[in-house]
């Protein structure tokens, strides 16, 4: 792991707060991630940069090194990304509309409803991990649109100038090496996949491996998860039958691999679709976020085991859409 602004941002804020429980609050982040990251932070570092004590926390003679260096490069940075934020709109051309996404399946469905309703502007796009990442993106106008993602308690904040606009809350699938057992199952129960290895992604792209042990806490277990990896690399892990995973339930099942509903439908993922209030998609937002639920509805009908589990579960995945459809979305088991 390479070090980056953003641990700079929590050793400070760790510091500033005087304890991690209120540094978390401050940083939308539990306690327990919170100090899980800066182990990780001082891991990387090469010491320990807090002394934990009744009262709070308190620099180490290294810590306060570390802080005096964050804290003479942190201001730069924000400068920089101000100025360049500033200029953006004078630099970018009006018709360009710059989109980002999280690994989830509306990004092509996002990109075909700007190219119909903009025919006329250039369209670009690119893909981060961290939903986080993306909204900064936007709210330095870095982005003019994204797709983002979240879970139930680590709902994503609504910064000024941004328009967040929930598509669907939907379960979370297991994703199986296809030789495996429970594959036989139609569907499988979490207890089961914590008798297995896991592969799961990095805790700082995001925070779903936070919210994966969350859930798992409540039954007094934890994944033993040996095998860190995301995307391509995740998959193969499974694939090999070295490991099982979760996934998101619009996931296209590929050779090796087999997805199956949790009993009890305990984990859930919300996709979302932002963009600038003042820009170029402001004005085509209902349009646009009608034809981006359109086209989830044919991804989920493309994918057998999503699309029995939403016959059996009519009333459970609610779109957050427009017409006829909730305006608002719905308030799911496992979502309070």
């Amino acid at each position: 792991m390479d070090l980056e602004l953003r641990h700079l941002r929590v050793v400070c804020a760790i510091a500033e707060a005087g304890s991690l429980t209120r540094a978390a609050a401050s940083l939308s982040m539990t306690q327990p991630g919170l100090s899980a990251q800066l182990r990780r932070i001082e891991a990387m570092l090469g010491g320990s940069l807090f002394d934990r004590r009744q009262a709070g926390t308190v620099p180490t003679p290294f810590g306060e090194l570390v802080l005096s260096r964050a804290r003479a490069i942190l201001p730069g940075i924000d400068g920089l990304l101000a100025d360049t934020a500033r200029a953006a709109p004078r630099t970018t051309a009006p018709d360009r509309v710059r989109i980002g996404s999280v690994g989830a399946p509306l990004i092509g469905h996002l990109l075909l409803a700007v190219r119909e309703l903009m025919p006329h502007s250039e369209v670009t796009s690119r893909c981060r991990y961290a939903p986080a990442a993306l909204l900064d993106d936007l709210v330095a106008g870095r982005l003019e649109a994204a797709v983002l993602g979240d879970h139930p308690g680590q709902e994503l904040p609504s910064p000024e100038g941004v328009m967040l606009q929930p598509v669907v809350t939907e379960p979370v699938f297991a994703l199986l090496p296809t030789a495996h057992p429970l594959t036989a199952q139609e569907e499988v129960s979490l207890d089961q996949l914590l008798d297995e290895d896991w592969a799961v992604p990095r805790p700082d792209g995001d925070r779903t491996r936070e919210y994966w042990s969350s859930v798992c806490a409540h039954t007094d277990r934890r994944p033993c998860a040996p095998y860190e990896a995301e995307g391509r690399q995740l998959i193969e892990i499974v694939r090999a039958g070295l490991a099982v995973s979760l996934c998101q339930a619009t996931f296209i099942e590929v050779p090796g691999v087999a997805v199956r509903p949790l009993s009890g439908n305990p984990l859930w993922y919300r996709h979302i679709l932002a963009w600038r209030r003042d820009g170029p998609l402001a004005a085509h937002g209902a349009a646009i976020r009608r034809r981006v639920t359109d086209g989830y509805l044919d991804t989920c009908a493309v994918g057998p085991v999503y699309a029995r589990w939403r016959e059996r579960h009519p009333h459970e995945a609610k779109l957050a859409g427009t017409g006829d459809r909730p305006t608002e979305p719905v308030a799911l088991p496992g979502c309070q």
